[in-house]
């Protein structure tokens, strides 16, 4: 028995063990991605256990994985995250939020409350002033460790 003869005769196994490997994958990442690969693998499985040549077994199994991945996967990913909250949470929250000045922030530092009660260290963004002083309306413009980067609010001065 030559080597070619040998891989086609048991490419049943190895069709079991990719699969096997893509659903622990899948179940790893939770991205979809795998599970269209493993079904592949599955079509790839059945056109061997149907007799089809080594290579149609893989043209197989890599077709109707692309399908998958471009046509079922996005819709499986939509349903999935449907009920997600779309809250913006942690560092996303405070991007755009107001506050106002407590102690002149300037490039080196200083003191605002944010509008949701907090309290942070802040310093101004490179086209802000440099300098603002207490009770200056500000918007949060970055967040970089603990420290807010402020420019002034125009929304707010405009309604002065």
């Amino acid at each position: 028995m030559d080597i070619i003869t040998g891989i086609e005769q048991f490419a049943w196994i190895g069709w079991i063990v990719l699969i096997a490997v893509f659903l622990v994958i899948e179940m790893l990442t939770l991205d979809f991605t795998f599970l269209m690969l493993g079904i592949g693998g599955l079509a790839g499985l059945i056109a061997d256990l149907f007799g089809a040549p080594l290579w149609a077994q893989v043209v197989i199994a890599a077709v109707v994985a692309a399908l998958l991945i471009f046509l079922l996967r996005p819709p499986c990913w939509h349903r999935l995250r449907r009920g997600e909250d779309p809250t913006p949470s942690n560092v996303a929250a405070l991007l755009g939020m107001s506050g106002l000045v407590l102690s002149t922030v300037t490039r080196l530092g200083g003191l605002v409350k944010l509008d949701n009660g907090e309290t942070w260290t802040a310093r101004t963004v490179d086209d802000a002033p440099d300098s603002l002083a207490p009770q200056t309306h500000v918007r949060v413009a970055r967040i970089d460790g603990a420290t807010a980067y402020v420019r002034p609010d125009q929304t707010q001065e405009n309604r002065a």
